[in-house]
């Protein structure tokens, strides 16, 4: 299983219907948050996520949006007796903040905090995964995070298997996993029943930049890319100015990096009414675009 559930979609200013940002991976039941704005916990509480398969938090950068709501995520499960360690990734300061968070409030954790400063094109590798921070374009110190698995083995051919006199069970496995088999004296080649290698899935998500070229080249190929959108084109220069994008450009950035998926985020609060400005041109140049709205899931399936 591979599963964003997207539990704040909102730019700068949190609105009614929009929570600061943050976004939850769940992978094969581990759970990976990147960015934790205000009220992250109540919207991961909403989604009924759980916190105690919480492993890491992912932070892009230290705006108050993308990272307030920690202080009150950690203390609820210290409350709730969460004996693990829990690690906060994140750029230049991420040390000085977990400092802070651990002296803040008066009050003794029950479980490590661990901050680890990561730079653009640093690996953290994980069992089956790896996630890797990437270089962006925002007006403070920041990063954006590609979540890559490793590549899978190919699909096992269990007709094809059985039509050449494998029987069904223990050799199956050895095949499957390239490992060559020999029944009744003949040689059965792994490579005969089992397919080419697959890609690992593959998530972008960019935090709040400018489009940039390091951002292309990480997002060739993804499944989704998760790219800040917080404007229409009508207020381009006020994205320049503010390091942000918008919609058109998060587009067109996709199209050029052949993503599948685009999910456009960190929507700015004049559009609380109506975003469908955005999503009408990022159209015009991405045909599969989505607009995130909060505790919208979306399940990655398999490569084929």
């Amino acid at each position: 299983m591979l599963r964003i559930l997207f539990l704040g979609t909102g730019g700068s200013l949190p609105t009614r219907n929009r929570n600061p940002s943050a976004i939850m991976v769940n992978r094969e039941g581990e759970l990976l948050l990147f960015d934790c704005g205000e009220g992250t916990q109540q919207q991961m509480m909403r989604a009924k996520t759980g916190m105690k398969a919480l492993t890491s938090i992912f932070i892009t950068h230290f705006h108050a949006d993308h990272m307030l709501g920690i202080p009150g995520l950690i203390q609820t499960m210290s409350f709730l007796g969460r004996t693990e360690p829990l690690r906060i990734y994140g750029p230049q300061w991420v040390k000085e903040f977990v400092k802070i968070l651990s002296e803040l409030g008066y009050y003794k954790l029950r479980f490590e905090v661990e901050a680890i400063e990561l730079v653009p094109g640093e690996i953290v590798s994980r069992d089956g995964y790896c996630i890797q921070a990437i270089e962006t374009d925002h007006s403070v110190p920041s990063l954006g995070y590609v979540l890559l698995e490793d590549s899978l083995r190919g699909r096992f051919n269990r007709e094809k298997a059985i039509a050449l006199g494998v029987p069904p069970g223990p050799l199956f496995s050895k095949l499957h996993s390239g490992i060559d088999v020999e029944v009744n004296g003949t040689l059965i080649r792994s490579e005969d029943v089992v397919g080419r290698m697959r890609s690992g899935r593959k998530i972008v998500y960019t935090g709040d930049t400018r489009p940039c070229d390091s951002i292309l080249m990480a997002s060739k190929g993804a499944d989704v890319l998760i790219h800040d959108s917080t404007l229409a084109s009508d207020q381009g220069e006020w994205a320049k100015e503010s390091k942000h994008s918008t919609a058109f450009e998060a587009a067109t950035l996709a199209k050029e990096a052949g993503v599948d998926r685009l999910v456009l985020t960190h929507i700015s609060s004049r559009y609380t009414d109506d975003a469908s400005p955005l999503l009408k041109e990022a159209q015009t140049v991405c045909e599969n675009v989505i607009i995130a709205e909060d505790l919208m899931e979306i399940d990655i399936p398999l490569k084929k």
